[in-house]
């Protein structure tokens, strides 16, 4: 039976990287939802883009995607292991939503959409090598696990 090695690594940063980007990437989504639902008014599309819906629609979908990203960022932040796949599902929905959403505010979507990569990339290398997993966020109990 060998050792276990508690020495974190270096994508444990990335990690804690991709949990913050997530709680700032959810309250972007969700601010953007409410500038849909309040001022429908301030994005600009022209005739010839194609908009399926109303922004005010378009707002509530971003503010429930903004603050179902945000808590996936909670529980990625807690060290939740379910919380990895999630993030990058829920990471990779919001870029596909930003991707629908360039024509009416470029500057927005393209930052959001660069969020989405990095934290995608940050969440789905990490699993090639072992990550630190803090399992009681309010003791310093650490194991590592891998998540192959």
């Amino acid at each position: 039976m060998s050792a276990q090695n508690n020495t974190p690594t270096g994508w444990v940063g990335w990690a804690y990287f991709a949990s913050i980007m997530m709680l700032v990437m959810g309250a972007l989504q969700a601010i953007n939802g409410l500038v849909g639902i309040f001022k429908g008014s301030y994005y600009l599309v022209s005739s010839t883009h194609i908009v399926a819906f109303d922004f005010r629609t378009w707002g509530w979908i971003n503010l429930i995607l903004g603050i179902v990203i945000f808590m996936a960022g909670l529980e990625l932040l807690r060290g939740a292991t379910w919380a990895k796949v999630v993030a990058v599902f829920l990471a990779g929905l919001s870029l596909i939503a930003n991707m629908a959403f360039i024509n009416a505010y470029p500057l927005w979507s393209i930052l959001m959409i660069v969020i989405d990569a990095l934290i995608i990339y940050a969440l789905t290398e990490s699993y090639k090598t072992p990550v630190l997993i803090w399992l009681y966020p309010t003791s310093r109990h650490f194991i590592t696990a891998r998540l192959s």
